[in-house]
């Protein structure tokens, strides 16, 4: 249900009614993390938590963006014939990055007044960024009635972040948004952009998100330089075999060319975590379609243990976070999801002691960190659509 209060914002700042609502979601990854960039698999959901946009027509070609999340910043202009990146509007790049792509293949014949509101923290990991750009090329969808294939609005939205804000972003946060369903997972192939829909039967188990509440950006990050280690690694392998990504290979093909790079052991690392990473996938869709809860949480704090030593993307605030959550008795696995470089970490954990985990967890945190983190429970939810009241 969207918040009263949006309603009565859009009409406060624009003096008009808003006509129609989105919705696009966040996402957290379950397991399979820094390997889209790498041709592997993937296995995020939609969440509960996302970004709404209301809007109404304008009879000319201007367009207003306006953020609750931003109100300091007010309403920022622009117009549909003249798009360009402007580092002083801020976030609004986003959307206007979706509105100079979308026009390269479709027309807009005007232009309007859009509000956005987001539940998901910024700079979290949970793909704040990826949901202004798909409830975005949503709304314009179908406002305009364009007919846009969900798979186009994977791409374009993904071109969003790459081109416009020049972020190296793979596909998988922009799919999973689109193409997100209740009580699902997809095991998304990002090579080929396939996927299927995996049930989550977590019985008296929740997914319960963990910010860290360090705001990290991607384009702040070593998020591109993780990129560029790959490519270095994927080079020298394409020495020995006839592959596009690194993930087309399996351990053993990567172990036997060690020595391959004995005078780059960093991008060995980075080629040993997205190969390993790509095998625990495949072995946590068997564990949780055979309903062993336990095994697939074995593999998450694996697939942590690879992204804080092979990766180095984790953080004395994630390693926190996931050494206390292990403690718990009530916890069956728990992982940084997300880029990494603080944001959040996930951990399955029993109903029962749910309460006791987060306040366990929680002290421990400020103990060693020396602020508070965040907990919310994550319900699977369904991807980008209108929400018609």
């Amino acid at each position: 249900m969207t918040p009263k209060n949006l309603y009565e914002t859009f009409n406060k700042v624009y003096g008009k009614s808003a006509e129609r609502t989105f919705f696009a979601p966040g996402r957290i990854n379950l397991i399979g993390e820094h390997i889209d960039y790498n041709g592997g698999l993937v296995f995020p959901c939609a969440i509960s938590q996302g970004t709404y946009a209301l809007v109404s027509k304008r009879t000319d070609r201007n367009v207003n963006f306006y953020s609750m999340n931003f109100e300091e910043l007010g309403i920022i202009e622009s117009n549909l014939d003249n798009i360009e990146y402007l580092t002083e509007d801020d976030w609004a790049n986003y959307p206007k990055g979706v509105l100079k792509y979308v026009q390269e293949d479709y027309t807009l014949d005007h232009g309007f007044d859009v509000l956005y509101f987001g539940n998901i923290p910024n700079g979290a990991g949970l793909s704040s960024s990826a949901s202004i750009d798909v409830v975005t090329t949503v709304m314009v969808n179908n406002m305009f009635s364009l007919d846009i294939p969900q798979i186009d609005i994977v791409h374009n939205t993904r071109r969003v972040e790459n081109e416009f804000m020049g972020v190296n972003t793979g596909i998988m946060d922009q799919y999973a948004i689109t193409f997100g369903r209740k009580d699902s997972a997809l095991l998304l192939d990002t090579q080929k952009a396939e996927h299927r829909l995996v049930p989550i039967k977590l019985k008296d188990m929740s997914i319960v998100i963990m910010n860290t509440n360090k705001v990290r950006g991607l384009t702040d990050s070593k998020y591109n330089q993780r990129l560029e280690e790959c490519q270095r690694a994927l080079k020298i392998l394409q020495e020995f075999y006839d592959i596009q990504d690194l993930c087309e290979l399996n351990q053993g093909q990567l172990e036997v060319k060690r020595e391959a790079f004995l005078e780059d052991q960093i991008a060995y690392n980075r080629a040993f975590h997205a190969i390993t990473e790509n095998e625990r996938v495949k072995q946590a869709v068997k564990v949780l379609e055979a309903g062993d809860i336990k095994a697939f949480g074995d593999l998450m704090y694996l697939s942590h243990e690879s992204l804080k030593t092979d990766y180095e993307v984790t953080g004395v605030e994630l390693d926190t976070l996931v050494d206390a959550a292990k403690k718990s008795e009530y916890c069956l696995g728990a992982r940084v999801t997300g880029a990494g470089f603080g944001g959040c970490a996930i951990a399955i954990v029993e109903d029962k002691g749910l309460d006791a985990f987060i306040e366990s967890v929680g002290l421990e945190y400020k103990e060693i960190i020396g602020y508070d983190a965040s907990f919310y429970q994550a319900h699977v939810g369904d991807g980008a659509h209108e929400i018609i009241s």
